[in-house]
């Protein structure tokens, strides 16, 4: 079973910045197209960003020209740089397949922005 890693997190100041990793073990990551995700307190979890297992790239429209989304298949790791964070940015990310989320979750990764 495919054991996700995230990290990075941490509190910052609205307009900082961020670089969350998401490390995969025992899991085809390679070959996988790859996801963020987040949920915040009383909402429903949803997806930030997506990268196929080429390269191409989605941002939802909230995190569009703030947030990139990459990875390195030879480390099995994905990144997201969080640039120009905004207090609603507050939330736990996660890492998963995309564009469904197939693995089992990890435990997520605390970013929090305060105004």
């Amino acid at each position: 079973q495919v054991q996700l890693v995230e990290s990075g997190g941490g509190l910052v100041q609205a307009g900082g910045s961020l670089r969350l990793s998401c490390a995969a073990a025992g899991g085809s990551f390679s070959i996988r197209p790859m996801a963020w995700y987040r949920q915040a307190p009383g909402k429903e979890r949803e997806q930030v960003a997506n990268i196929g297992r080429g390269g191409s790239t989605n941002h939802a429209d909230s995190v569009k020209g703030r947030f990139t989304i990459s990875r390195d298949n030879a480390k099995n790791t994905m990144y997201l740089q969080m640039n120009s964070l905004k207090p609603e940015d507050t939330a736990v990310y996660y890492c998963n397949t995309g564009p469904v989320p197939l693995w089992n979750w990890g435990q997520g990764t605390q970013v929090t922005v305060s105004s």
